[in-house]
């Protein structure tokens, strides 16, 4: 009888083996890969593109109303979104890191991209929710709020910069390192800590939210005119529901990472595509159409107010809270407006505005 034919040699999932793998074939199949798959590459093209243009109109909005903080955070959380799109087989470097590992999920570099732009980019985003709050305390009320105004965005934008900073190190410690590394371990705990410290600020971003609505709902009474009516607003009722809804999503992406993370590299919640997809992805997409929709020069122009320069020159911070404190009604002698009887009142612009 005739000896069998030889048949190939499969090499075992071992550390040398994958290490050396630089593209998929008989010896590196996909199954050896982190991610397990061939990321879609229909669905982190349109993620990719998704946040390019939302990159784009942030950057337009942002400067045809001078929100220089909040395209800054936008903008750049968009960009890391889009960058790390383009590498994964479409599934590593982000959007552009996973369409790059769509074609080689071996890439060395499509997986450095992704993972440390998917990592860090909602942090950016989660910023443009923060930088939101003082604005909405400066127009409906600082007597209401346990903090001052300004030091709602010191302490979260710190907070979150702090959190950037050990996701951003994690990330690329756990990139550049060797698979199964103690060094891609130390890598993967920094993420991970930054991801929890992430997910603790949000958590007392939002207890301070709640706080501050609980207190001003109890005294409404003592609301000014001016925050009575903006709060009755169809166009600020829409413009909390989305900051709400970006807040739900950011802080569930997050947890999900914290999830997927905790077994180490390759594990089963990272290796399911359609849970990243709808954990993540989906989550980040639905937080910045909201932070788009709901642009603050669409639906909360009070917002530029704050930071303009006026004709007798630039305000800090404090004169600029003090200032906008006596037009919505914190003092009698600084309030904008007229009396019952039509006349004018001078106006802090030393301007007649009449009632």
């Amino acid at each position: 009888m005739p000896a069998d034919p030889p048949q190939p040699t499969v090499l075992p999932p071992t550390n040398f083996s994958t290490d050396n793998c630089t593209s998929i074939s008989i010896y590196c199949p996909i199954e050896f890969t982190i991610y397990g798959f061939y990321p879609s590459l229909g669905a982190n093209a349109f993620f990719c593109a998704f946040f390019g243009i939302c990159a784009f109109l942030q950057f337009c909005f942002g400067i045809r109303w001078r929100t220089w903080t909040f395209m800054t955070a936008l903008v750049w959380g968009c960009i890391a979104e889009c960058l790390g799109e383009l590498n994964t087989p479409l599934s590593i470097r982000s959007y552009v890191g996973r369409i790059m590992l769509h074609t080689n999920p071996y890439s060395e570099v499509a997986f450095d991209i992704q993972i440390c732009c998917l990592i860090i980019a909602p942090a950016f985003i989660a910023a443009g929710v923060y930088l939101t709050l003082k604005h909405i305390v400066l127009e409906t009320g600082s007597s209401f709020s346990r903090l001052k105004p300004r030091f709602y965005t010191w302490i979260f934008i710190l907070c979150d910069f702090f959190s950037l900073v050990l996701q951003g190190a994690g990330g690329g410690l756990a990139a550049t390192a060797d698979h199964g590394s103690t060094l891609q371990n130390t890598g993967n705990n920094l993420m991970m800590a930054g991801i929890v410290w992430q997910v603790f600020t949000l958590l007392v971003f939002g207890g301070l939210v709640t706080d501050y609505t609980m207190r001003l709902n109890k005294r409404r009474g003592e609301l000014s005119h001016s925050a009575t009516k903006l709060l009755a607003s169809g166009r600020f009722k829409f413009f909390i529901a989305s900051l709400v809804l970006a807040y739900l999503t950011i802080i569930t992406r997050c947890i999900f990472r914290i999830g997927e993370m905790a077994n180490g590299w390759g594990n089963s919640i990272m290796q399911d595509e359609g849970d990243f997809i709808g954990l993540d992805s989906v989550m980040i997409m639905i937080a910045v159409l909201c932070l788009t929709a709901a642009h603050p020069g669409l639906v909360f122009p009070e917002m530029q107010m704050h930071g303009k320069t006026t004709p007798v020159g630039e305000f800090g911070v404090a004169e600029r809270e003090k200032v906008h404190d006596s037009e919505s009604g914190g003092s009698e002698e600084g309030r904008v407006g007229g009396n019952a009887d039509g006349k004018v009142k001078k106006s802090w612009l030393g301007r007649g505005r009449k009632a």
